[in-house]
């Protein structure tokens, strides 16, 4: 058993910067010490995958990670892991508790996960070590993730176990300012006189300065934003749809002096909505969040999405954001994009759009690492 000082000094020592996950008792004490560390930043995830998401954005602005979850929720990571952080090699180090660990008494929820964790890992090329169990064995684990990481850019996992860490209390809370949320309405046009995506994306960059850092989401978004213009502040979320808000903020956290704008879609939005939440909480003044709302998912074929219903303007103001817009004429786009260049963030504009994209498409013609590493030197400007 290690105390939870020692871990948490060393993983500053190391120069991790920024850890993110969701709670596991068994992860208690490393928590509590991590949110009580001067120089370790700690964001609660709403969920495993959305963590990886923000720890990839944080990684491209050039800061170390450290996600952290249960085993359970180890299969939320999958999606990410694979489709974002291995074609992009972004390494973070995973610490993932081991509950139904073989021959322990646990809930029988954990068994199956418990006996497939370490071939989980495998599977996803992840490479592990055993959580450090005594003082002395920590800087030595700690490097050689590191060594790891430096030369796969691969994520590394540490399998940690009950009573690995002795009990920490909690001497500081932190909790979230509420803001006095700004809402602005622009007039929206009929459902049949909707603009494209295209069109949409036209208006808005032709309202950007040109220095922001700008994020497409997967799919056609991030498709239609490289024919229209590609440049090294754009960064293509290829994989891991519904993450592109998450590497956002994740973004926006550690590198304050730009503007950081996510060109989100309604069915990414909805397939992690819990993202809202950890943004309107964090509360990044230099985030800006568009959705581009067609109800469907229109890179799948055009089924209908629920975001018929839904009212992404009314989630984001709920959800703590202090700036909130909706806009569909092309004249209210730019201004409701210039308000929100100039306002203090996270502001959330949400744009209906109409169905449909042009034909043959191309995609990026940069491979994923060139791709980051061309966003990755713009950011350190």
């Amino acid at each position: 058993m290690i105390n939870a000082e020692d871990f948490v000094n060393e993983l500053e020592k190391q120069g991790f910067a920024h850890c993110s996950g969701v709670p596991c008792s068994i992860l208690t004490p490393l928590i509590n010490r991590i949110i009580d560390a001067p120089g370790l930043a700690y964001t609660p995830a709403t969920s495993e995958g959305e963590a990886v998401g923000i720890n990839f954005g944080v990684q491209l602005a050039g800061g170390q990670t450290v996600t952290i979850c249960q085993n359970s929720g180890l299969g939320n990571t999958v999606n990410p892991l694979t489709s974002m952080n291995y074609p992009f090699r972004v390494p973070t180090l995973l610490i993932v508790t081991w509950r139904g660990q073989p021959g322990s008494d646990d809930a029988p929820q954990h068994e199956l996960m418990g006996e497939i964790t370490p071939k989980l890992l495998e599977t996803l090329k992840i490479p592990r070590a055993r959580f450090p169990e005594k003082k002395e064995a920590i800087a030595s684990i700690l490097k050689g993730a590191l060594r790891s990481m430096d030369e796969q850019s691969l994520p590394y996992s540490l399998l940690m176990s009950r009573g690995d860490v002795a009990k920490y209390e909690l001497k500081r809370e932190e909790k979230a300012e509420k803001a006095n949320t700004e809402v602005d309405f622009f007039s929206e046009s009929p459902a049949k006189d909707r603009i494209t995506r295209r069109r949409a994306i036209e208006e808005i960059l032709g309202e950007l300065k040109g220095d922001e850092a700008l994020l497409g989401t997967t799919g056609k978004t991030g498709r239609e934003l490289y024919e229209l213009n590609d440049r090294e502040n754009n960064f293509y979320v290829i994989g891991g749809m519904g993450t592109a808000s998450a590497i956002g903020f994740g973004v926006a956290r550690f590198t304050e002096r730009k503007q950081v704008v996510v060109l989100d879609g309604d069915g990414a939005a909805l397939m992690k909505m819990g993202n809202l939440a950890t943004i309107g909480a964090g509360g990044a003044e230099n985030l800006k969040h568009i959705v581009l709302d067609n109800e469907c998912y229109d890179s799948t074929g055009g089924q209908s999405s629920s975001a018929g219903v839904v009212r992404f303007d009314r989630v984001a103001a709920n959800c703590n954001y202090r700036l909130v817009m909706k806009a569909g004429r092309p004249k209210n786009i730019r201004r409701a994009v210039k308000k929100l260049l100039n306002q203090p963030g996270p502001g959330l504009l949400q744009i209906k759009i109409r169905k449909g994209s042009p034909e043959n498409l191309p995609r990026p013609h940069q491979t994923p690492v060139e791709l980051k590493e061309r966003f990755m030197g713009f950011l350190r400007e």
